[in-house]
């Protein structure tokens, strides 16, 4: 019988595509994917640092198959685990000293090719050596945090679960050290993937049915591709937008000083570009911006936005916000709250600041904003957030919609999910036949996150 193991992934989309890419060398290694980690030879649980919660998620998961390993029995083994993503590079030793014995392998964020290796190092260990909680015997510690400049990867190999949409990374690591963030220091400083690598990986995905690509970096539209240096971002869309079979491109993320209006003019003239800008902001007052190392301003911000606006009039935003920064006032708040307002975007992702280890901020700026004040200040500008997205979505009523149809839905078994260019969820009923294809959805009514609607009767794909 073959070995089985089992992925279990948390945080971003570049998370989601790298459990893809560990599934994909696992398969070649000769296991099969399980759903249930009783189940599992082994057990990988890919991390996310961004915040400190997504931290404690894994210590919470490491405690529970600790338990599920002291329950299965003494003879039964227990799987290998492996720690892979942010937290096992940022904390590397520390895990196997916190996680009581339980974690078998740590490997990093530039190290995960070498995940089947280690795991093989682990299974060739004595199994009383792994036994989770016995008296006297702890787990043999393999660990890898390597760097690695090479970011290429061998075409085939990833495993995508999602039928409709295909991730694939351009950009690996960040070289703009925001005071707040952590990732130049869990994924390295910014390499760039060769354009020739990225485009055979989008033509394989167009191969294999995939009808939209998300483009993924930290700051995509810092791209500059090694093997041709005339080709930036907006080289790099072009090119994409060339490959026969992907009807829909997106991207994440890109920051807000490196715009130009040779980009905006690509939007405007590529009709496979969703009409969606992710322009994370992270606060509203100039003065926190400065402390976060944004290196933009309230004013300059808001000119972009005027900006892709004259360029593209239908064009949907969203952002990033943090609330309780180091230093953040009332009236920092209030001008968060005015620029939320005034930019009007179609969703955010809003977070609690919490210190990141050997972040600029962690070191130079103590923490003064209480943690109740941090609560308040999320209420109140989700509770915001939330009354401007009802707004927007129902504007959509009674609109006909190109909907690309990604998924069943998640609440009732007759109806399907889809979404809009511009990042709008769509539910409607439908059979399943129709999932990877672009239907025409009459709006019939809205809420906050999704709007609901009916395949029209009329021919053609609706306005985008």
């Amino acid at each position: 019988m073959a070995r089985k193991y089992l992925i279990e992934t948390f945080g971003c989309q570049m998370n989601v595509h790298d459990s893809e890419r560990m599934a994909g060398l696992l398969e070649q290694a000769g296991f099969e994917a399980t759903t249930e980690a009783a189940d599992a030879d082994v057990v990988v649980i890919n991390t996310c640092s961004v915040r400190e919660r997504a931290e404690e998620k894994l210590y919470t998961r490491l405690g529970e198959l600790r338990q599920m390993a002291l329950e299965s029995g003494p003879l039964s083994e227990p799987p290998i685990v492996a720690v892979a993503g942010c937290v096992a590079q940022q904390e590397g030793d520390a895990i196997f000293a916190r996680s009581a014995g339980v974690a078998d392998v740590v490997v990093g964020t530039q190290a995960i090719r070498r995940l089947p290796m280690l795991v093989e190092r682990a299974a060739g260990l004595p199994a009383r050596s792994r036994r989770r909680g016995a008296p006297g015997l702890n787990t043999v510690p393999l660990i890898d945090l390597s760097a690695q400049d090479d970011v290429t990867w061998p075409l085939g190999v990833t495993v995508r679960n999602d039928p409709v949409k295909a991730y694939v990374t351009i950009i690996e690591g960040c070289n703009e050290f925001c005071s707040f963030c952590v990732v130049p220091y869990t994924r390295g400083h910014e390499r760039m993937r060769p354009k020739a690598d990225i485009l055979a990986e989008v033509r394989e995905a167009a191969a294999a049915g995939r009808r939209e690509v998300q483009l993924l970096g930290q700051i995509v539209n810092h791209y500059e591709a090694p093997d041709d240096p005339a080709c930036d971002f907006t080289g790099l869309l072009e090119a994409v937008h060339a490959v026969d079979g992907i009807e829909r491109i997106r991207f994440a993320s890109p920051h807000p000083r490196h715009f130009d209006d040779r980009f905006l003019d690509a939007m405007g003239r590529l009709p496979k570009i969703c009409r969606h800008l992710h322009l994370p902001v992270q606060s509203g007052s100039t003065r926190v911006l400065a402390e976060m190392r944004r290196r933009y301003t309230r004013e300059s911000y808001l000119d972009l936005v005027r900006r892709i606006r004259a360029s593209l009039p239908d064009v949907a935003l969203s952002t990033d916000m943090i609330v309780g920064f180091p230093g953040e006032t009332e009236a920092d708040f209030d001008e968060t709250l005015s620029l939320t307002a005034e930019v009007a975007f179609h969703s955010i992702f809003s977070f609690k600041y919490s210190e990141r280890p050997n972040t600029l901020a962690e070191k130079r700026l103590p923490e003064t904003v209480p943690e109740e004040d941090k609560t308040r200040r999320i209420v109140a500008l989700q509770a915001l957030q939330r009354g401007i997205q009802t707004r927007l979505n129902e504007a959509l009523v009674g609109r006909r919609v190109a909907v690309l149809v990604d998924a069943a839905s998640r609440r009732r078994e007759t109806d399907l999910s889809g979404r809009t260019s511009g990042n709008v969820v769509v539910n409607l009923p439908g059979p399943a036949e129709w999932i990877g294809r672009t239907m025409t959805v009459q709006v019939e009514r809205a809420g906050a996150h999704s709007v609901w609607g009916r395949v029209s009767r009329e021919s053609g794909v609706g306005s985008r």
